[in-house]
């Protein structure tokens, strides 16, 4: 029998079947319960999501209300991009202007608030274990790449975070304008007493993760791209893994909500948007 390639529909079939069960690194795990390595505490009926994103790659997902997210650097070099949307009203979405002044604080830890442009809080941080991210830079887009790396394309070997960003978005029928300023988790960025940034790459020890939670029914799209502000001629990114799992709404008596007035208020907000 004739050997068919990959470009004769038969062969294209006969590929893909002989491919079935592979198993690589940088994908998702489906169903996320099949996970061999979950959440401690967490059983398989709960667990949401489960997927390792390689350099340069995205992912997106719904997540529900008291949903738990946990990012894990595995090698300790990733950088992920994210933006987060009310999902029922994706108007509605991450404001990072408003997350700094409300807060007034600018360095996302344990016990900080993403708050979206209504004055609410779409996700809380309850654990961090890496300390290191940025609410300054953004992502970085196709000129940015093709300074550093003579190429910025999506579909090049260097894709840039922004238009990864919005593959993920265009997934629940996001576009262009509905992009905003974006979290950069795990590479840090402050800004020194006169003025200016100091960037802070690694990379750094390996399993270093963050663990949020989300406060509203939520749309969540990431993107593994290096920093924009890293200045390694090399695309030098290593891979993340996202899991999460059903949880619990907040209670009223919880530490995170009540730790400052300006997140009672965040958490009132919700609460009155969800009291239809």
């Amino acid at each position: 029998m004739t050997n068919l390639g990959t470009a004769d529909p038969k062969g294209a079939r006969a590929h893909a079947h002989a491919m079935a069960g592979t198993k690589i690194e940088a994908m998702p795990t489906v169903p996320a319960g099949s996970s061999p390595d979950l959440p401690p505490g967490v059983v398989s009926e709960d667990m949401l999501w489960e997927e390792t994103v390689g350099a340069g790659g995205y992912a997106s997902k719904e997540l529900t209300r008291g949903s738990r997210l946990r990012l894990t650097d595995l090698y300790g070099d990733s950088c992920v991009s994210m933006l987060v949307f009310n999902s029922e009203r994706p108007i509605e979405r991450l404001n990072m202007a408003d997350t700094v002044k409300v807060q007034w604080n600018a360095y996302l830890q344990a016990g900080r608030l993403l708050l979206s442009d209504m004055g609410r809080v779409l996700m809380s941080v309850v654990a961090d274990g890496a300390q290191t991210h940025d609410i300054f830079c953004g992502p970085t887009n196709e000129r940015a790449n093709q300074r550093t790396y003579g190429d910025g394309t999506n579909w090049s070997q260097f894709p840039n975070a922004r238009d990864r960003l919005l593959l993920g978005a265009a997934k629940f029928g996001l576009g262009r304008k509905d992009l905003h300023p974006c979290v950069n988790w795990f590479k840090g960025v402050r800004i020194a007493e006169d003025g200016a940034t100091v960037w802070e790459g690694g990379p750094f020890a390996q399993n270093r993760s963050v663990e949020l939670r989300a406060e509203m029914n939520l749309i969540v799209v990431l993107a593994n791209c290096p920093h924009v502000l890293d200045d390694r001629t090399q695309y030098t990114v290593t891979p993340v893994r996202i899991c999460a799992w059903r949880g619990p709404v907040t209670p009223q008596d919880d530490a995170i909500r009540n730790s400052t007035l300006e997140s009672e208020r965040a958490f009132l907000n919700v609460e009155e948007y969800f009291r239809r």
